[in-house]
């Protein structure tokens, strides 16, 4: 029963052999990892952001029915972030000596970002491709939707610094939190007030957005709004709650930071990308 308020509609196992095998990847490359024991700063985890947007769009091409099928159960939700975290990971494990402070190729943050961008401009130009194909594009909301995320988080960001100067331990993990966060919550709001055709699939959200949408200020403002508040206000409320922990345990603290980041970043690039080609 409890499941079913957090548990997204489209979450489906896939069939037993795929998900073995999955698991038996996963496994080994957390394996690996934990025995070479690479560092874990915020510029780490902010460099995994594109493998996150990856991920979601490999979901999109799911949806399209666009993946071959003999390994389209990969790509399914949530199997394909599963999938993205074992590539990510092997990089991972390939630079884990590498200078984890510095944004300076060749170091491990560099890496990181570049190999994510290339894997996540790859699938999400498949998913542009497919979508144009099959009747065009239409990138103005997601375009918009994504301008307003970066502005919107970085003046939170900068007010939260201001406010808190400590969450300033956090650096770009607790930025990405923000961003992430702010991303899923306007992307939801275009999604249900602008969009047709569109809804939040998380039961849990749909109660949030429900709420906005029963409101007197709904009919002029639409229900999203309140969404994007409490996304937004989460997210503050995670950085600054996981300040301390940064601080006493930078390596933990930091890798909590990233989860909590790709929760937000998920779905909110896969909702930009959704509505760009569906």
């Amino acid at each position: 029963m409890y499941t079913a308020l957090v548990l997204p509609s489209g979450f489906a196992l896939p069939p037993l052999p795929y998900l073995l095998g999955l698991l038996l990847a996963v496994a080994g490359v957390a394996a690996l990892l934990y025995r070479l024991d690479p560092p874990v700063t915020p510029r780490v985890v902010a460099a995994f952001a594109p493998w996150m947007v990856a991920g979601a769009a490999g979901y999109v091409l799911f949806q399209l029915e666009a993946v071959p099928s003999v390994v389209a159960p990969l790509f399914g939700s949530p199997a394909v972030y599963l999938s993205t975290f074992v590539l990510a990971g092997l990089v991972w494990a390939a630079v884990a000596r590498f200078d984890p402070e510095t944004w300076s190729f060749p170091s491990a943050p560099s890496v990181l970002l570049l190999s994510g961008a290339l894997t996540g401009g790859a699938v999400v130009g498949s998913a542009l491709t497919v979508g144009s194909a099959s009747g065009g594009l239409q990138p103005f909301w997601p375009a918009v939707g994504l301008l307003v995320s970066v502005v919107v988080a970085g003046l939170v960001w900068t007010l939260l610094r201001r406010r808190r100067p400590r969450v300033e331990v956090t650096g770009a993990a607790g930025l990405l939190v923000v961003l992430a966060h702010t991303l899923d919550g306007v992307s939801t709001a275009i999604g249900v007030d602008v969009l047709t055709g569109f809804g939040e699939q998380t039961p849990l959200s749909r109660v949030v957005l429900e709420l906005g949408q029963a409101l007197p200020t709904a009919q002029y403002l639409g229900g999203g709004w309140v969404f994007v508040l409490v996304k937004v206000a989460l997210a503050i409320g995670v950085v600054l709650l996981l300040t301390d922990y940064v601080e006493e345990a930078p390596r933990e603290g930091t890798l909590l930071l990233g989860l909590v980041a790709a929760v937000g970043l998920g779905p909110g690039a896969h909702n930009l990308v959704l509505f760009t080609v569906a």
